[in-house]
Order: C-alpha cells, then sequence, then structure tokens
C-alpha cells in the first residue's frame, strides 16, 4: 500500500514541476519577446524618427551592436538588431505576438516578404 501511495506522490509532484517549467518557459519567451519587440520599436521611434526607414540606418545598427554587446553580451548583432526592427514595424502592437513562437520562430517568419504567406504560418 505504502509502495502505491509513493508511486502516485512521485507521479503527482513530477506533473507540478513538469507544468511549472512548462509556465517558466512560456514566461521567459513572452518576456524576451517583449524585450525584443521593445527594443526595435525604441530604435524604430528614437533612432529614426518614426520612420521606417532610416538614411542612416545601417551606421546606427553598427553603432548600437557594438556598445549594446560591449554592456549587454551577445544577442545584439547588426543582424539582430534588424530583427528586432523589423518585428515592431511587422507587428506595431505586441497584442498580436504570440507567446507561442519562439524569437527564432519570429527571425523565420520576419524573412518571408509576402505578407499573405508570412500570415499563413
Amino acid at each position: 500500500m505504502l509502495e502505491k501511495n509513493n508511486a502516485e506522490m512521485i507521479q503527482e509532484i513530477k506533473d507540478v514541476i513538469l507544468s511549472s517549467r512548462k509556465k517558466v518557459a512560456y514566461e521567459v519567451n513572452n518576456t524576451m519577446l517583449y524585450a525584443y519587440w521593445n527594443v526595435g520599436r525604441i530604435i524604430v521611434e528614437n533612432e529614426q524618427n518614426g520612420n521606417i526607414k532610416a538614411e542612416y540606418g545601417k551606421q546606427i545598427m553598427k553603432e548600437l551592436s557594438k556598445e549594446l554587446r560591449k554592456i549587454l553580451g551577445s544577442g545584439f548583432s547588426v543582424s539582430n538588431l534588424f530583427n528586432m526592427r523589423k518585428l515592431y514595424i511587422t507587428y506595431p502592437k505586441f497584442q498580436t505576438v504570440s507567446g507561442k513562437l519562439s524569437w527564432s520562430h519570429y527571425c523565420e517568419l520576419l524573412s518571408i516578404e509576402n505578407v499573405d504567406e508570412r500570415n499563413f504560418y
């Protein structure tokens, strides 16, 4: 009888832990998407004065990348900053960004130029 109770207890603990890990992963992913979306917003609103394209965009992105990598470490390559910018431009309302997709999924989606094709996925 004790062994059965132990097995049930172990299963219940396992379920709680696995469920919690899943929630944590979702929240971390959603929080990082929000951060990257905001980085894109900041680039568009401040460095580009609200315009979709800045005349000097590539140079600014190189400088931003260099400084952010010094301060915050990896993850702020020029191409990643362009993806963050494009995330904001493509999804100007964060509520339309799904936390079910990871940053790498969004990077893939953002590479699809055809809007209907991108929306399909």
